[in-house]
């Protein structure tokens, strides 16, 4: 499927989410909309799997009263039932029962059936609770299907949930089936319902191009970068996922590049957030097995598997990524300058956790491993106890590289952000500067990175190479002389230098200038003379 197709398929989604919802709150709307898709993307994963399992035995569409194959087949094989169902648990992980399915869910909405309301009820309980392995509770959390704005009593809810999917459904079937057009489809609405959030975007949503960047570093080879992508990632994390955008970039890159991915890890505090990324991650053909994200606070790191104080058994990983929310207030208790992911470096002030987070990932960053983090400027310049950790990651040649991206990429905000690289081993001792906050194309409401901006940025940090007014390697002499301000304009202007102007040289063209100007007067003179009039 091209990607023009998908972006079509997305757009037709979006228009649809736009004209359903009405009075409802755009957020609200996204969780009933990316629920329905995640609904349907399993059952048709699920019925495909069933045909292939029970191949001859698969029985046609008789169109009985809105039954599907699966349900035929459950009346007729009531025997097999446990042993199908293992079968489908040990292969595509999960299972779903017929009445639950997508299609049977559809046909309920063509007959304005009165319990289509709660099928759906039963159906997403079900899954939460029963159809994989390990339970997805609270999944569905929270989809109200209950709520007064979908309509004031229950027959006013079935009706508007009945228009709601049959739209959905009109809307995918102008389009070729495809196992990752929903994905896709998901991933786009995503996008353009953070679009529609203003500042509540960031929490959940890091722009394609933003990612792509972050990806294609942490996929290369961590101590030369010129040589390519790795082969392996043996586990990636990002301590604030999201929507798990980034995290299935970082995956999707390696895939493209021939490479091999173990196991995501994420870990995300809002809820509704949280399930999206779930629900995300298995769009887009990640096993349950393939992942685990955790809802939880990561400043707090109340995340059992994290909390390994020996160095030799902690969990760590090949890959960090990190979008985390710009300048955060918390509140450090005094027994946190005691965390190990703190205690080398200080504690991060209140009214900024930036370098909490920063902290955070590095610590479990492995030693043949690379960190990108996008953060706001101020962790580049700003003193107190933000210079101190500055000042040690630097002296530890932990600091690999400083990008500057251009103002007003996100939803969320219009300042302009920083990628911060960070490596626990790396073979270069200085730091590369890349200045790219005037490369991108400028829109109406934000502006973008086109393809060839990013293939600049990540050519240069590939290659290590040096540019005027865009990139420069700079030494710790030069950084430590400049008590480790990493302010990206001190090493690398896009200010264009003034020429220098000889004023002798000047004075001496002015002069032949008048000479000539003089010259021309007699000559011009002359000619008035012999015409008889007077001269000038």
């Amino acid at each position: 499927m091209t990607q023009q197709v998908q972006i079509q398929l997305g757009s037709t989604l979006w228009k649809i989410a736009d004209e359903l919802r009405g009075a409802m709150n755009a957020d609200d709307f996204r969780d009933y909309m990316l629920s329905f898709l995640f609904l349907k993307y399993l059952s048709d994963n699920y019925e495909t799997a069933a045909k292939k399992e029970l191949g001859r035995d698969y029985p046609g569409l008789q169109g009985n009263g809105g039954k599907t194959s699966l349900s035929i087949w459950y009346e007729q094989n009531p025997q097999d039932i446990g042993t199908f169902e293992s079968q489908m648990r040990k292969k595509i992980h999960y299972v779903i029962k017929p009445q639950y399915l997508w299609n049977h869910i559809v046909y309920l909405a063509k007959t304005q059936n009165k319990e289509l309301l709660s099928t759906l009820q039963e159906g997403f309980k079900y899954i939460e609770n029963e159809s994989f392995e390990s339970t997805f509770q609270g999944l569905f959390s929270e989809i109200n299907l209950d709520s007064e704005k979908l309509g004031k009593n229950y027959e006013e809810r079935n009706k508007k949930l009945c228009n709601i999917i049959l739209k959905i459904t009109e809307g995918i079937n102008q389009f070729p089936a495809d196992s990752d057009i929903l994905g896709d489809a998901y991933e786009y609405l995503i996008g353009q319902f953070a679009a529609g959030s203003g500042k509540k975007a960031g929490e959940f949503y890091t722009p394609q191009r933003i990612s792509d960047i972050l990806s294609r570093i942490v996929i290369l080879d961590s101590q030369d970068p010129g040589k390519g992508e790795k082969k392996k990632i043996e586990r990636v994390l990002d301590f604030a996922c999201g929507s798990g955008s980034l995290l299935l970039n970082v995956r999707k890159k390696m895939i493209e590049t021939q490479g091999t991915i173990g196991k995501i890890y994420g870990q995300e505090k809002n809820i509704t957030t949280y399930n999206l990324a779930r629900m995300n991650m298995l769009l887009h053909g990640v096993k349950v097995t393939e992942f685990e994200i955790h809802h939880g606070d990561t400043l707090l790191n109340d995340w059992d598997i994290l909390k390994e104080i020996n160095p030799s058994k902690k969990l760590e990983f090949d890959a960090v990524v990190a979008n985390p929310p710009f300048s955060y207030r918390w509140e450090p208790t005094e027994a946190m300058a005691e965390d190990f992911r703190f205690k080398s470096y200080g504690l991060a002030p209140k009214s900024a956790a930036d370098f909490a987070f920063l902290l955070d990932g590095f610590h479990f960053l492995s030693k043949e491993g690379t960190m990108a983090i996008i953060l706001p400027h101020g962790v580049l310049f700003r003193g107190g106890a933000e210079h101190r950790i500055r000042k040690k990651l630097l002296e530890d040649g932990n600091i690999d590289a400083v990008i500057g991206l251009p103002a007003n990429l996100f939803y969320s905000t219009g300042i302009p952000v920083c990628i911060l690289v960070l490596k626990k081993c790396k073979k270069f001792d200085d730091v590369l500067f890349i200045n790219a906050a005037e490369h991108y194309e400028k829109g109406k409401r934000q502006n973008t990175l086109l393809p060839e901006h990013i293939e600049k940025i990540i050519n240069t940090y590939k290659n290590r190479s040096e540019e005027p007014r865009y990139s420069r390697r700079v030494s710790m002499e030069e950084i430590e002389q400049n008590d480790f301000n990493l302010n990206i304009s001190r090493y690398v202007s896009t200010a264009i230098e003034e020429e220098i102007i000889d004023l002798q040289e000047v004075n001496k063209k002015l002069i032949e200038i008048e000479k000539e100007i003089n010259k021309a007067r007699e000559t011009h003179n002359q000619f008035l003379k012999e015409l008889g009039l007077p001269p000038i």
